[in-house]
């Protein structure tokens, strides 16, 4: 189990990470004629923390690394190990009779910060529309994915999505129903489901519920209807995540924004998770031809356009699932993602993806019957 999320005693936990944290703060802005000097008062407290902290890190590769760290560097500034140490840093304030255990275990953002000294870090995935997917390292596919199969399977989340065809004689799918599994967590959350389906979005878990329960934790789970049938948003604060699952048309989508130690918490059995590693090569699709249902190419993309004005992956999505559906209430299922992706994405600069040579191309029938004659007096004219 992740460190920031241990549930072991307080007393029995190794703080090499509190003492790392302490010295990265008294380091982080020094300057000056004294920044030596305040320098060599920093490893000095670095080190009197180490030790007092010796008897629960024992087995700790991380505490021997700061021991040996705290050496190398003492020797290298010509510090000496007796002398002032630094001043202590401002801890949060005292906890109030419930306890620091209870208030804080279910907050993961405070939580963190407290035991590292810096906030969180989070990745952001998304299933919509054919299902397009945009794994958690920004990659990018277009899947068939017919049946059920797992966008995520770790130790705090499970989320499984269902799809079917959207058209007859397609390999293009779309998402009927996801299941969203909220494990177990003992000192904040019951375990909670939430199941959402075509024209069936509820605003509650499945035991209607609408928070994690009668634990002292259970407000950190919440669930809010954004727009009635069309969106829903889902906070887990205990795990620093959260989840948005919409409808557009006859297709479900979702948007999660994850801690980033969170989105890691699995083992090899989970190895099969869309948001991690994408959808398996057998079950990727060219987004570069479509096959017409009823809508043109370039309608598609007028339609797309007006929702989408940047051509990246959300816009040429956006063409594909309307040509492949004839649909055009996917250009809001496409629309949705990218709103979520400015809300959820840790880094504004990777918003956008663009993949060249993925456009839509349809061609007719006479059209491939002129190449294949073109190429077949091509060869005749070589012998």
């Amino acid at each position: 189990m992740p460190y920031a999320l241990s549930r072991h005693p307080a007393c029995c936990q190794c703080k090499i990470l509190r003492c790392n944290a302490d010295y990265v703060a008294a380091t982080l802005n020094l300057r000056g004629s004294n920044k030596d000097t305040a320098y060599c008062n920093a490893l000095r407290s670095y080190s009197h923390c180490t030790r007092k902290t010796a008897r629960t890190c024992r087995g700790d590769l991380v505490y021997h690394s700061a021991v040996h760290g705290i050496e190398d560097l003492m020797i290298q500034h010509n510090c000496s190990k007796e002398g002032p140490t630094s001043p202590p840093r401002p801890r949060p304030p005292a906890p109030n009779h419930q306890g620091f255990e209870s208030l804080d275990i279910c907050n993961y953002e405070k939580n963190f910060l407290y035991k590292h000294g810096q906030a969180p870090t989070y990745q952001h995935c998304a299933a919509f529309g054919d299902p397009h997917v945009r794994t958690f390292h920004d990659e990018f596919h277009t899947c068939r994915v017919e049946g059920s199969w797992p966008l995520l399977d770790n130790n705090y989340l499970f989320v499984q999505a269902t799809s079917y065809p959207v058209a007859k004689s397609s390999n293009a799918t779309a998402t009927g129903k996801l299941t969203i599994i909220f494990k177990n967590m003992k000192e904040c959350i019951d375990q909670k489901v939430y199941q959402a389906e075509i024209d069936n979005l509820p605003a509650a878990f499945e035991d209607g519920s609408v928070n994690g329960g009668e634990r002292p934790g259970g407000s950190s789970l919440t669930i809010q209807e954004r727009t009635p049938g069309q969106h829903v948003e889902i906070r887990a604060a205990y795990i620093g995540t959260t989840i948005a699952v919409r409808q557009a048309g006859r297709q479900l989508s979702f948007s999660i924004r994850a801690a980033e130690e969170v989105a890691r918490a699995f083992t090899e059995e989970q190895d099969l998770q869309l948001c991690v590693g994408g959808c398996p090569p057998s079950q990727r699709i060219s987004r570069s031809e479509c096959r017409h249902s009823g809508i043109a190419a370039e309608t598609a993309r007028l339609l797309c356009k007006e929702k989408l004005p940047v051509e990246d992956v959300y816009f040429q999505s956006c063409v594909f699932d309307v040509v492949t559906s004839g649909d055009a209430n996917f250009t809001l299922a496409a629309h949705g993602a990218l709103e979520d992706a400015k809300m959820f994405h840790p880094d504004a600069e990777k918003l956008h993806i663009f993949q060249t040579g993925v456009g839509c191309r349809l061609i007719s029938l006479p059209f491939l019957l002129v190449i294949v004659i073109s190429n077949l007096l091509a060869i005749q004219l070589c012998f």
